[in-house]
């Protein structure tokens, strides 16, 4: 449809919403009917096609199915990448944690080598002299 028709179709809709209740009955069912013919020749969407992979020893098997050798090797080749992608994730969290551990490490360590002693952290007083040491 080119823009001229849009608009007039747009304009006719408009019409006929804006006027339905004084439109007569069978003026009504004849509009329904014209829709429901229209509907019916209206084309089908386009289906996707699905691409199917084949190999070099299955080419031009004329859609038979495919071996089960070809059916595990499929599988394989989503299983893999999935677990590597989990090894990766969990090598990844391994390394996280154990630079957290040492970061823990060197902060108790230089707690415990301070010359404060321990209760001197344990004190409401002397966080609040640190935020304001730290304005």
């Amino acid at each position: 449809m080119n823009n001229k028709e849009m608009q007039f179709a747009y304009r006719v809709r408009h019409a006929l919403d804006a006027n339905l209740e004084n439109l007569p009955e069978t003026t009504t069912e004849r509009l329904a009917a014209a829709r429901r013919v229209a509907l019916a020749r209206k084309k089908a969407p386009a289906r996707a096609v699905a691409t199917q992979f084949a190999f070099a020893g299955a080419a031009g098997n004329g859609g038979a199915r495919q071996p089960a050798s070809l059916s595990w090797l499929g599988r394989l080749g989503v299983a893999v990448p999935l677990i590597a992608g989990i090894m990766l994730f969990a090598g990844i969290y391994e390394h996280e944690h154990k630079q957290r551990i040492s970061e823990l490490a060197e902060i108790d360590a230089g707690v415990l080598s301070d010359e404060l002693p321990l209760s001197a952290y344990l004190d409401h007083g002397f966080n609040a002299y640190l935020a304001q040491r730290g304005e």
